[in-house]
């Protein structure tokens, strides 16, 4: 099935909300000057890490129309911790198994109990925490071209994030044969998830680009010593 717009209270019961029209095509536009802008520096195949180290990211991620739709789910003192740049062309086009999105960026690495395990990606250690730190998160993903299910749309279950944190091997194969809402969204528009929400992109049969803006919004405090990598953004 399509998925369809679903209110900002039904996101504790599906796990996502589709919204279209956030972003005018004249922002839509300059949005993608800027990231192109950025490429020869930042940019890598298929994207760009670290997102939030391009100063209008930053902006981008505070504004009034982002901020409208995160401070409802997870509250006005929600910070932003983490931005990507996913783009598949026909030179970096790839499928994503079902899975969920367990692992935070942080500023070090500190032993805590429930985190683990620990890995360093663009310079920047990533880490599993616990079910509840990212059961106080939310995704925000902007598209910035237009995203039909032949262009990699993603898929979801809705629902499976209530399941809490699942076994990597058991996402990828025990929500199969479940019903699946198909995320399409027209550029301007904004997908709204819950990290722990089992999801899954097929590569994309359209030779143009998918960019997709992902900001990881978060409510949870660290334990004591840690620090989101870019909590000052």
């Amino acid at each position: 099935m399509k998925g369809e717009g679903s209110t900002h209270g039904g996101i504790e019961e599906t796990g996502f909300a589709l919204i279209e029209g956030v972003f005018s095509d004249a922002t839509v536009s300059h949005l993608r000057d800027i990231l192109q802008a950025e490429a020869t520096t930042v940019v890598g195949r298929g994207g760009i890490r670290n997102l939030l180290d391009v100063e209008e990211m930053r902006k981008l991620a505070q504004c009034s129309a982002l901020r409208g739709l995160v401070e409802p789910v997870l509250g006005s003192k929600a910070i932003v911790v983490r931005g990507i740049l996913f783009d598949k062309t026909d030179t970096a086009n790839w499928k994503v198994p079902w899975h969920q999105d367990v692992t935070i960026a942080v500023s070090q690495q500190i032993d805590a109990p429930g985190y683990g395990p620990w890995s360093v990606k663009a310079g920047v250690f990533h880490v599993q925490p616990p079910a509840e730190i990212l059961e106080n998160m939310l995704s925000v993903r902007i598209h910035l071209d237009d995203c039909p299910m032949q262009n990699g749309a993603l898929r979801v279950v809705p629902g499976s994030h209530r399941f809490g944190k699942l076994p990597a091997t058991l996402s990828n194969g025990f929500f199969e044969g479940k019903p699946v809402a198909i995320c399409a969204m027209k550029s301007g528009g904004v997908l709204l998830m819950r990290p722990l929400l089992v999801h899954a992109s097929s590569a994309a049969m359209l030779p143009q680009h998918r960019r997709v803006i992902h900001f990881d919004y978060a409510s949870a405090e660290l334990p004591a010593g840690m620090d989101w990598a870019v909590a000052q953004a």
